[in-house]
């Protein structure tokens, strides 16, 4: 697999801080894979993101998006339709009264042929499970699906990458579930590259890789399994890990031995029934 996004000794400061909100990070994200990224508020996980499209640009390196430099304006246009972006709230992203047209919106922006955004509309729909209310009105959608008709907009774009900062921060725990659910979809199914930057751990279980920041510097790097067994630095990092993760060190410290890196329930609950049989007999 090849870089779809590059990032080379980038450091960012708002023009009223003092301090770098993102410092020397190097990093590169593979084409098809499924990212999340970690950290507390102020971490600069969401710089991050807005560095994947070119709303921010480093104060010093550079970001390249499918090899083109995020500073260099003529590219701009082609980084932010390869790069995709949803946010925290999908009301700020939904401007239409009816759920087709709000996902036309963009490639009508586009100057995309009638007929072009028509499929356009509905194979984006049907990507997040949202084709049966194309008719409806967003304002009466629950929380989880306004925010998989704002997804479907973006994907209206046909971008190689969607990045998606904290997507389930306002929703309820179906809400975060329904979108969660389509996250995974669009990578395992549709092959995209995905971003998901968010502060809630159960939602990183699935991913490829998992990056955990903190004042502006990726301090964990690896695989799910790999980043949460390192227990003692994700608290340093005033995060938590999943229960599944808690449950497993706690009862190795009664005296279980169980494996480490386990991350779903049904694994976890498999090894301690196993690991209870174990001990009487």
């Amino acid at each position: 697999m090849s870089a779809i996004l590059e990032f080379e000794h980038v450091s960012f400061r708002y023009p009223e801080t003092k301090t770098d909100s993102l410092r020397d990070l190097s990093l590169s994200f593979e084409e098809g894979t499924f990212t999340a990224v970690l950290g507390h508020n102020g971490s600069g996980k969401s710089t991050l993101a807005k560095h994947m499209n070119g709303l921010l640009t480093p104060t010093s390196g550079r970001v390249l998006v499918s090899g083109m430099d995020t500073k260099e304006e003529k590219n701009l246009f082609r980084i932010r339709q390869t790069v995709g972006m949803v946010f925290q709230n999908p009301d700020n992203q939904i401007v239409s009264n009816v759920v087709e047209e709000d996902v036309a919106f963009a490639p009508e922006n586009l100057g995309i042929p009638p007929e072009e955004i028509r499929a356009r509309v509905n194979v984006s729909l049907k990507q997040v499970g949202m084709y049966e209310y194309r008719k409806h009105a967003p304002h009466l959608l629950s929380g989880g699906q306004k925010q998989r008709v704002a997804i479907a907009g973006v994907l209206a774009m046909q971008p190689k990458v969607i990045v998606l900062d904290e997507p389930t921060a306002m929703l309820d725990p179906q809400g975060r579930e329904e979108v969660i659910d389509t996250i995974n979809i669009l990578c395992r199914v549709k092959k995209m590259t995905v971003v998901l930057i968010t502060h809630h751990m159960e939602e990183c279980i699935d991913a490829d890789r998992v990056l955990v920041m903190s004042e502006g510097s990726v301090i964990l790097d690896g695989s799910p399994a790999e980043v949460f067994s390192q227990v003692d630095e994700m608290l340093g990092a005033g995060l938590d890990v999943p229960e599944t993760v808690q449950m497993t060190a706690a009862l190795n410290r009664a005296g279980f031995c169980l494996p480490e890196g386990m991350l779903h329930i049904e694994e976890c609950a498999d090894a301690i029934a196993d690991a209870i049989r174990d001990r009487r007999s």
